[in-house]
């Protein structure tokens, strides 16, 4: 094997699928450096960020068999370290709110987005015409980028770009509309 060439995702899948270890060292470090970049966007502790991409990278070898070579793997790997970084904000927020549950009632009426919960926002969002919906869910959720939510919708980068600002303006009118219901119902 040539160590200074890049390998393709199917050497990489492969030596995965066989548990190799020296596909899995080559597989994680062709993919470490966006992933951790990814989690050092939302958590500014570099060792968090570590422990998120681990975790993730986990879930990557653990699932690595179910990859089916459409869309992109960078994509695919993204998508399992977002479900990580998620789990680990969720997990960090139900502690959080049990030690500051007095102070996030005097925070909350500041900022009308924090008094939603999570399935407010996600029937907001499904209330989002179906193309802008699914690119909102496949940028703000997933973490693809516009280029690879493009090659999964079939739609240019542009238009991608479109329907995720027609997602966010729709949803600060559906998120100010649930604001101005509680100020007149409370």
């Amino acid at each position: 094997m040539l160590k200074n060439r890049q390998h393709t995702d199917e050497e990489l899948v492969k030596g995965c699928v066989a548990n190799d270890r020296y596909w899995q060292e080559q597989f994680y470090r062709r993919f470490f450096p966006v992933m951790m970049e990814m989690c050092l966007r939302r958590t500014d502790d570099r060792d968090e960020a570590m422990s998120i991409v681990n975790n993730g990278f986990l879930r990557v070898f653990k699932k690595i068999h179910l990859y089916s070579f459409k869309g992109s793997l960078e994509g695919w790997v993204r998508r399992l370290v977002w479900h990580s970084l998620a789990d680990y904000f969720r997990d960090q927020q139900k502690y959080v709110h049990f030690l500051v549950f007095e102070e996030r009632d005097q925070t909350a009426q500041s900022n009308p987005a924090s008094q939603l919960y999570v399935e407010d926002i996600l029937r907001m969002v499904n209330a989002l015409p179906p193309a802008s919906a699914a690119v909102f869910r496949l940028y703000a959720i997933e973490g693809f980028s516009h280029a690879e939510i493009g090659e999964q919708l079939g739609i240019s980068d542009g238009t991608s770009k479109w329907h995720l600002a027609t997602a966010r303006q729709k949803l600060k009118q559906m998120i100010h509309q649930q604001e101005t219901t509680t100020n007149y119902a409370g």
